[in-house]
């Protein structure tokens, strides 16, 4: 390696550079663009159709033909009428979204159809939005205002997707937050996510690690609970077109239906790279057993340093995953700035945290033109070299935590 080659990975390495006036102001220019892409994009669209002439909210749509279907007594789970209802509305230039969630899903978007449309997706991505904010914001803490979570990227990425992401997002941040203190709530709230299931497939690890049985408990009934009630209201049909889906939804993963490029999985990534489905199969499996051992070698850790290993390793684990989903980075985000902050009287960042943090920052604004353009999956490396940040930091805070003598080794030692 050369001394030039030399200075530059070290200057990535250290980012002194990077320092809380620089971070301020790229936060205030990201929050400023965002704002003007918002108001531009609203500007140029109609109540139905963006200036694309796809759907407004785009996915959103999907949501809200599923209510109008199942109100008037049809299936969202019906291809064909899903397809049909979605270009009656939109026009059949406007594309089509799927609609293969599970039924407690539905109950969710059961009311949406209630409103008009702009109308139903400006309540939707208020009220998703205001939770995934108050979480963000008890992550941050208060200190921190409101403008990292205004520059997020990845808000305005779900928001124009008018994705479920605020929500989900909100459940497990929340759900990871109050573990410790509060584990038959945090049980309720990571068991909500049986409306995203691929979400919570770290969750059971999670609380077996940490000994939360309460919390182990109030998911798995609070998720039972769910699929029941949605049996109840919606009758067996329901689950029977789900089940029926459920092979599309694999077959849409598996044959480049939605575009690797748009994906953001390791699976997804090695596909985009050539690799066959074994393989990249097979990539995916060794990236959830890394994800699943992060989050066992830091059951020892602090309750939020936990919840925020949780997070960075889902998102490695899962195999569907979409630039709007890493809306759930803000989670560890939070909490590795925060931590690195806390004491203002000297600089506690460590090698390659700022680094990993700006990356983690942008991604979900960049990953998918990067796919798309060069052909570079780029999500499933900056997760990972995230998620190595918050292993060293949650086990190095442990071990400090382990070695500090007790009070009572204090008391004796006084004169």
């Amino acid at each position: 390696m050369g001394p030039r080659a030399a200075q530059t990975l070290d200057l990535i390495r250290r980012a002194d550079w990077f320092d809380a006036a620089r971070a301020k102001g790229y936060l205030a220019i990201l929050a400023v663009l965002s704002a003007i892409v918002a108001v531009g994009y609203l500007y140029l669209s109609s109540p139905l159709l963006d200036p694309q002439g796809k759907a407004l909210g785009t996915d959103f749509a999907s949501f809200w033909t599923a209510s109008q279907l199942a109100l008037a007594g049809g299936s969202p789970w019906d291809v064909e009428a899903h397809r049909a209802a979605q270009t009656a509305i939109f026009g059949p230039g406007a594309g089509y979204a799927a609609f293969f969630y599970p039924p407690p899903y539905l109950l969710l978007c059961l009311p949406l159809a209630l409103l008009p449309y702009a109308a139903s997706l400006a309540v939707w991505l208020g009220a998703t939005g205001a939770a995934f904010a108050a979480m963000a914001r008890r992550w941050l803490g208060r200190e921190s205002g409101w403008l990292p979570i205004a520059a997020f990227p990845a808000v305005l990425v779900n928001a124009g997707h008018g994705q479920n992401a605020f929500l989900t997002a909100a459940l497990f941040g929340a759900g990871a937050l109050i573990a410790s203190k509060r584990p038959w709530l945090s049980g309720v709230l990571f068991g909500c996510l049986v409306i995203k299931p691929h979400l919570a497939v770290l969750v059971p690890l999670f609380m077996i690690a940490t000994g939360n049985w309460r919390g182990f408990i109030a998911a798995g009934a609070t998720a039972v609970g769910l699929c029941a009630l949605s049996l109840v209201v919606l009758g067996p049909e329901a689950w029977q077109g789900f089940f029926e889906t459920s092979a599309l939804a694999r077959q849409t993963l598996e044959q480049n239906l939605v575009g690797y490029a748009k994906m953001q999985s390791a699976y997804a990534g090695a596909r985009l790279l050539g690799a066959p489905g074994a393989v990249a199969w097979a990539l995916q499996g060794l990236a959830l057993v890394a994800a699943g051992a992060s989050v066992w070698m830091t059951r020892k850790a602090d309750a939020r340093a936990r919840g925020a290993v949780l997070a960075a390793a889902t998102l490695l684990a899962t195999p569907f995953l979409l630039d709007y989903d890493l809306l759930l980075l803000a989670v560890p985000l939070a909490w590795l700035f925060r931590e690195a902050t806390k004491d203002p009287g000297r600089d506690g960042w460590r090698d390659w945290e700022k680094a990993a943090l700006v990356a983690g920052f942008v991604l979900p604004v960049v990953s998918r033109s990067l796919a798309m353009a060069a052909g570079l999956p780029v999500a499933p490396l900056v997760v990972l070299g995230l998620l190595a940040c918050l292993v060293r930091r949650a086990r190095t805070a442990e071990t400090v935590e382990a070695n500090l003598p007790d009070a009572a080794t204090l008391s004796m030692a006084r004169p």
